[in-house]
């Protein structure tokens, strides 16, 4: 005889807010990336720790699965042939030099004007909006003598996309911090924040503590800063993203469940993936999953992840993975203690919650 399904409470946009005061937000990363702190949320108490200590807190069979995307320089900055400012966050590369991109600028240009970017080192030809003509991305030729792809633009002169919620410029450090330290393949315009933590003696010491790696991509775009904004949250249109998981991934994961192991993501990017492919069976292509309390988890049995915004589609991502009283009572702990949040800021390990404690 079949279970009943536990019936979940109805949630609104306000039950995922939260007061944050402004000098809790992370400017700058730790100094040492392992050296941030680690709220341990998967015991009957929140422990404290630091974040070197995870080894210890997995065990040997366990699997973590990382997002091995690499953030692009993907802000750029150049005039229009008036002299007027624009500035293109580039979301995704198509094909034939042509990228798609948000645009900030006072008065928008027509389909077919030329911008030149980075002080006239190349060209942007605005070609319509994306997706088709009723979108809110714009669709852009790059071009210039050298006949460089936009990898090697942005690469060149483009700058770090960092978060809204960090005041400064990107500096040289920020190069270097944000992104993993087994970044790959090209294509985010935000960092898969939690994996920003693991520096080479960290996976030195998983490897030696027994715990197996694998890793998947999925190309965080700007949406993933978007608030939900509709307090009926079933109302929120979610942002899609570029995924892809390869088959030494899901071998990997097939072994883990076999021996009795923990699948363990790292990250929200790395859930989302995850969890699409358990519900969709694709193993490549563009999600828009939204994860909101009540959703079945197939694939992910712990969660590494940072502090996120409060009213995020992350906050009630991580609501429904651990539990939605669990997780604002955690989050006013980590506010109590000082904990420091965001993209730069400190993490936490949860646990998935049993069915009737969401």
């Amino acid at each position: 005889m079949n279970e009943p399904k536990v019936k979940t409470r109805s949630f609104t946009l306000s039950d995922f807010d939260f007061d944050l005061p402004n000098d809790l937000i992370a400017q700058h990363p730790a100094p040492e990336r392992s050296s941030s702190r680690l709220l341990d949320g998967t015991g009957a108490q929140a422990v404290h720790r630091i974040f070197k200590e995870l080894p210890q807190l997995l065990e040997a069979g366990d699997l973590l699965v990382f997002n091995d995307t690499k953030v692009v320089k993907a802000r750029l900055f150049g005039e229009k042939p008036t002299g007027g400012k624009v500035e293109l966050l580039i979301e995704r590369v198509l094909t034939g030099n042509q990228v798609v991109a948000h645009m900030r600028v006072s008065k928008k240009p027509q389909p077919g004007e030329t911008l030149w970017m980075a002080g006239g080192a190349f060209s942007a030809t605005l070609l319509g909006r994306w997706p088709e003509k009723d979108g809110a991305l714009f669709r852009f030729v790059l071009s210039n003598d050298a006949g460089n792809d936009p990898y090697q633009l942005m690469d060149q002169h483009g700058h770090v996309p960092l978060p809204p919620y960090i005041t400064h410029a990107d500096e040289v450090d920020d190069v270097r911090r944000y992104q993993t330290v087994f970044a790959k393949n090209p294509g985010a315009v935000a960092a898969p924040t939690a994996a920003l933590h693991f520096d080479d003696a960290l996976l030195t010491a998983l490897d030696q503590h027994g715990v197996d790696r694998a890793s998947i991509t999925l190309h965080v775009g700007a949406g993933t800063f978007q608030p939900v904004k509709t307090d009926n949250i079933s109302e929120h249109v979610m942002h899609f993203e570029r995924y892809s998981i390869d088959p030494v991934t899901l071998e990997k994961i097939a072994r883990c469940k076999a021996r009795g192991g923990k699948v363990i993501a790292v990250g929200t990017t790395s859930v989302r993936a995850l969890e699409t492919w358990a519900k969709t069976g694709q193993t490549q292509g563009d999600t828009n999953i939204f994860i909101t309390p009540g959703f079945e988890f197939k694939m992910v049995d712990k969660l590494i992840t940072n502090f996120h915004l409060p009213k995020s589609s992350l906050m009630m991502l991580v609501s429904a993975f651990a539990g939605h009283a669990l997780i604002m009572n955690l989050y006013k702990v980590a506010i109590d203690q000082h904990y420091r949040f965001f993209s730069y800021g400190d993490a936490m390990l949860l646990q998935k919650a049993s069915q009737g404690e969401i």
